[in-house]
């Protein structure tokens, strides 16, 4: 497994364990497998999510320009990737909303500058591919987030009298 890969999962877990861990802790009887297994599979979406945000932008890009862009497509880079890892730390609720925006804009900053020079575009409009790329993902991730819960919810039983 490369090395991009691997710190595209450790960020999609980190991700997840930063919005996961607080609802746990305020559900206390849930068990320990079924939160591990919880964190799995929220990582390994969070961390796809991740991967296809550079692909998004590019795509984006694409449709825009008359001509395709000479360049490669646009993929991560360990140096590019490594600070989402800190994800978790800033997720959690009303500890770093602020800062976890800021980590955030600060990678896509990063994106922006490979998508300018890949596709000569202006960095602002680069920039710009990748906030939409961002954002539409994020939307959708938290659409199928909201969904899932509200499927899952269940009624609480009513006591037997």
């Amino acid at each position: 497994m490369s090395p991009v890969v691997v710190l595209l999962l450790l960020a999609g877990l980190s991700e997840a364990a930063g919005r996961i861990l607080p609802l746990v802790t305020r559900r206390p009887g849930m068990s320990r497998t079924f939160v591990a297994g919880l964190l799995l599979a929220a990582g390994i979406v969070e961390g796809a999510v991740f991967a296809l945000w550079p692909l998004t932008a590019w795509n984006l890009a694409e449709l825009v320009l008359s001509t395709p862009p000479p360049g490669g497509e646009l993929v991560w880079t360990p140096g590019l990737v490594a600070p989402l890892v800190l994800a978790a730390v800033l997720a959690f609720p009303l500890l770093g909303p602020l800062l976890h925006l800021l980590l955030f804009v600060g990678v896509g900053a990063g994106l922006a500058g490979l998508l300018a020079a890949a596709t000569g575009l202006g960095w602002w409009a680069a920039a710009g591919y990748v906030a939409v790329a961002g954002v539409g993902l994020g939307v959708a991730v938290e659409a199928v987030r909201r969904l899932v819960v509200r499927i899952s919810a269940t009624e609480a039983p009513e006591p037997i009298t």
